[in-house]
């Protein structure tokens, strides 16, 4: 199931955003960059922001009454952007990180946006092989920010706008 998330899940949403974290960014980055208390704390201001703010959408994934997946979008500089999107490393390869990323382009489509960009950590190969067969490809303006690579999305046609 998928449902916007409540500052009820806040707890469970950090906890799986530092694990799945954890997983990429491992053996790059030093461990208090992703899962020090002071990152842990920056964390959870930013997903109790998220939650609370009109202008972005959280979403949660549960299985079994236990959040499995979290995902964000944004408009930032009038751009959209998907911010955040998690799975629990235990729960990978069962199909609801498409699950969120569907319900993100059908908020999108619903929204009538037409594009969206998002950043990935460089070294995160299984999320770009992911975005990829979702259609993301390198910004062309942009393609780099740091350490992370910028891919944009033309949003496929749907309901957007309402229709």
């Amino acid at each position: 199931m998928i449902r916007t998330a409540t500052s009820a899940d806040l707890d469970a949403i950090v906890r799986l955003h530092t694990e799945a974290r954890a997983t990429y960014y491992r053996g790059h980055l030093p461990e208090e960059e992703y899962a020090g208390a002071e990152e842990v704390g920056r964390s959870r201001g930013g997903w109790a922001g998220a939650i609370d703010r009109d202008d972005a959408t959280v979403l949660c994934a549960e299985r079994d009454g236990v959040l499995a997946g979290i995902a964000a979008h944004s408009v930032r500089d009038g751009i959209t952007h998907l911010t955040q999107l998690h799975v629990a490393p235990d729960r990978w390869r069962e199909g609801i990180g498409t699950e969120l990323h569907d319900a993100c382009v059908a908020d999108w489509q619903r929204d009538g946006v037409v594009e969206a960009r998002l950043d990935v950590f460089v070294h995160n190969t299984r999320a770009q092989s992911f975005y990829a067969a979702r259609g993301w490809i390198p910004d062309p303006v942009r393609p780099h920010a740091g350490d992370h690579l910028v891919l944009r999305l033309t949003v496929p046609a749907g309901t957007r706008g309402g229709a």
